[in-house]
């Protein structure tokens, strides 16, 4: 398996129906537990941890897929009301090294997730189908991606990451 894609790497197919758009807000709507629960009674060194040679720790993990997923849900919202916005770009690897990501309790930034996930949820579930369509540029990539895009890589990116902890602990033999 390879240890940085637990799950299989990101996979568009380049549109999404209903039925897609549905499974992934349920998805976003399961990360938070989930991520909790992959994190549950670890100790201090477990989560110092780094899930795969010279990757994150796991604390770093968890203190990333929130401050990921609140860029995710502000370029939601710039894309849903401004026309075809450019996105704002973030070093995430940077991010990572701030002092806040070691000094933070993880329980901080999970209570984040589940606010977040919460009203995330009520918003993508508010949308129309045509709201999917609506797109933000990335200048990063020079691309324009639509919002049904971003839905499914948010999907994938919470599962993405819980399951480089769930790994480490199955490889690990953490309980």
């Amino acid at each position: 398996m390879d240890l940085r894609y637990p799950i299989g790497p990101f996979d568009w197919k380049g549109s999404a129906t209903a039925d897609d758009r549905r499974r992934s807000i349920e998805a976003i709507e399961r990360a938070p537990a989930a991520l909790r629960a992959a994190l549950a009674g670890l100790s201090a060194e477990q989560l110092d941890t780094p899930y795969r040679p010279g990757g994150w720790t796991v604390r770093q993990v968890a203190h990333h897929v929130p401050e990921s997923h609140m860029n995710a849900y502000i370029r939601f919202k710039l894309a849903l009301t401004e026309d075809q916005p450019t996105i704002k770009p973030y070093n995430e690897s940077l991010w990572a090294q701030t002092a806040d990501v070691g000094l933070t309790p993880i329980e901080t930034s999970l209570a984040i997730l589940d606010a977040l996930h919460q009203r995330w949820v009520i918003l993508l579930r508010s949308l129309a189908p045509s709201d999917f369509a609506r797109t933000f540029t990335h200048p990063e990539y020079g691309k324009t991606y639509p919002l049904d895009w971003a839905l499914a890589m948010y999907a994938w990116h919470g599962a993405h990451h819980t399951a480089h902890i769930t790994s480490l602990r199955e490889l690990m033999g953490w309980k």
